[in-house]
């Protein structure tokens, strides 16, 4: 393949003027002073047609610009510039030349950045906090900073993925060691003190370089104004950086990532049941401050109360879009788990979408909840689809992609998941679901040394995580490392004791490592537990099917087809049932997602 080089002038790090767009150097795409924000593909795509303007780029240039040796399907780069064609709408910026590939037609010129203009990388701590302080109020201060700042135009700042920084956090590694793990520019971190009718908080900004306190900011607000904290706080930020954004612009751009946590929507009434008074939505918001941090952990109890707080907070404030994003990411979460039955789930779900008056405006945050919902549930495809494609432009969150990525994987989309994951793990190399996941999605794959190899890398790096010890399990047992497998999901289930996958996996590595009397008393028990209560039968038939009970495997997946288990479609796929194949009943299960896949297309092709 002949070398690929940019065009005279121009650099992958440079800033680019084409066509009415702005495409700034940290990749952020501005049409006019609107944000459009590009799935990482589609990026990288108009980067390098961008660097190579009015030439023609084979298929085969563009395939190893964006997936290196990764083997995609012949469709993958169609299906990309189809994409980033209707993101540059109504510009027509891209020319197909004929069994040749692809020219950037529009003009380019560079915007004046280069290199050592690129905004600054910046990890932002949670704050510490004092006595008398809540222990949320900390991560929240933080991670609404995040959303202002990422929100800025022009970006004063690269804001780096929260779930790798809070990780490394909560580890105790310092700000300095933080900074130098994500290979950050600059650190932000502070303390949060109580004074008798204020909040004060010390916010310290670090070189990582050279580990200097270059400036430090103290700011003081009323306790029942800490709505205003994070909009002082980046306004002071966007001004020490230099920016010439404001923090009124990072307001005016809003967030709609569901990361941030006072996205409000615009009250027109519209089907809302009222519009709140300040002192309701004071206490909607501090409501819903301490519930954004209760849900966000795989205690059930914990989990129940966030549902219960969130409801409240959705019903004082309808206005509180972020309140919505939370409760249905919630729910995705406990139907996830096994902790609420996967059609309530739904009903929440649909209730909090349908009350949502600007869905595809200012709350697309909902849409992947409700596209898992309508697949999962409803069986719906095509109706899932819409709401995926919807939010296809939304950057990445812990919350986002989690649903991304398993709907790619029910729909045993495993190249397409994995990708997902991987390019996840670039912006967020901390995440401990992302390397959970990415281990089980290769695992789907029939990958097996690199599903272990993932497993080991997420197990060194996350040793007590439940997703990684979950997927762990299986996947060590699996391959044979059953000592290791059994006392890791012993350890896990005794942790985590109203986990019934946990008890499932358990139940399986045991079965795996010749301990099938102990492994069928767990299923007893998981069955007891199903005749009082919703049992999540993820993993069941794995364990029955490991000792050497068919009949029970295909019943458990029956119970959890018809329970609309979200683990349902990625069992079907499992190396561990594949003993079933051939199976009228497994078979006639395995059946059902082609089926939905047909009826998406006949719908698609229907559609004018």
């Amino acid at each position: 393949m002949q070398q690929i080089t940019a065009e005279p002038g121009f650099s992958e790090t440079s800033g680019f003027v084409f066509a009415g767009f702005r495409l700034e150097a940290d990749g952020t795409l501005l049409r006019g002073d609107r944000a459009i924000h590009l799935p990482p593909k589609e990026l990288a795509a108009l980067r390098f047609l961008v660097t190579n303007p009015a030439r023609v780029v084979t298929p085969q240039e563009l395939r190893q610009a964006l997936w290196g040796d990764i083997n995609v399907t012949a469709d993958s780069i169609p299906k990309c510039m189809s994409s980033l064609r209707a993101l540059l709408e109504p510009e027509e910026c891209i020319q197909t030349i004929y069994k040749r590939g692809y020219r950037f037609v529009a003009e380019v010129r560079s915007n004046g950045h280069d290199g050592a203009g690129t905004p600054p990388r910046l990890a932002i701590l949670p704050f510490q906090t004092g006595y008398g302080v809540p222990e949320y109020l900390g991560a929240m201060v933080a991670e609404e900073t995040m959303a202002r700042l990422s929100g800025a135009r022009p970006a004063a700042v690269l804001v780096l993925a929260q779930d790798s920084v809070f990780t490394l956090a909560r580890r105790g590694l310092t700000a300095l060691e933080t900074g130098e793990a994500l290979k950050a520019d600059l650190v932000l971190a502070g303390t949060l003190s109580a004074l008798p009718k204020h909040y004060r908080l010390r916010a310290e900004m670090i070189r990582v370089a050279d580990g200097i306190q270059i400036w430090v900011e103290d700011l003081l607000v009323d306790r029942d104004r800490m709505a205003g904290l994070e909009d002082e706080l980046a306004e002071r930020l966007v001004f020490r950086l230099g920016s010439t954004g404001s923090g009124e612009a990072a307001k005016a751009q809003g967030n709609t990532s569901g990361e941030g946590l006072t996205i409000r929507a615009v009250a027109q009434g519209e089907g809302l049941d009222g519009i709140a008074s300040d002192g309701e939505r004071r206490q909607a918001y501090e409501i819903f401050q301490r519930a954004h941090y209760e849900w966000q952990n795989s205690k059930r109890h914990q989990m129940q109360d966030g549902l219960q707080h969130l409801l409240r907070a959705t019903e004082l404030d309808p206005t509180l879009t972020g309140a919505r994003v939370d409760l249905v990411n919630l729910c995705v979460m406990q139907g996830f788990y096994g902790f609420m039955a996967p059609t309530v789930a739904a009903d929440i779900v649909r209730r909090t979408a349908e009350t949502t008056p600007d869905l595809t405006e200012g709350a697309e945050a909902i849409l992947p909840a409700l596209g898992w919902m309508q697949f999962h549930v409803d069986r719906d495809l095509s109706a899932a689809l819409w709401a995926m494609a919807r939010s296809a432009h939304l950057p990445h969150s812990s919350s986002i992609t989690r649903v991304r990525s398993l709907f790619a994987l029910s729909r045993q989309r495993f190249g397409e998941a994995i990708e997902i994951l991987h390019d996840a793990i670039a912006l967020d190399p901390y995440s401990p679901w992302l390397h959970a996941r990415l281990g089980c999605a290769l695992h789907l794959a029939g990958e097996r040394t690199k599903s272990l190899e993932a497993c080991m890398r997420a197990l060194e790096r996350f040793p007590e995580h439940e997703g990684a010890q979950l997927y762990g399990t299986v996947i060590l047992a699996y391959n044979g490392e059953t000592r290791r497998a059994t006392e890791m999901a012993q350890e896990l289930a005794q942790r985590l004791p109203h986990f019934d996958l946990a008890a499932a996996v358990r139940a399986y590595a045991l079965a795996c490592a010749g301990q099938r009397d102990e492994a069928r008393t767990i299923l007893e028990r998981l069955q007891w537990l199903g005749r009082e209560r919703f049992l999540m039968r993820a993993f069941m038939p794995e364990a029955y099917l490991a000792v050497d009970l068919p009949h029970e495997a295909l019943a458990a997946l029956q119970a959890a087809n018809a329970a609309r288990c979200p683990w349902f479609f990625e069992m079907l796929a499992d190396p561990c049932l594949k003993a079933l194949d051939g199976s009228p009943e497994f078979e006639e299960m395995k059946a059902i997602l082609p089926a939905m896949e047909a009826e998406a297309a006949r719908g698609a092709e229907s559609t004018p």
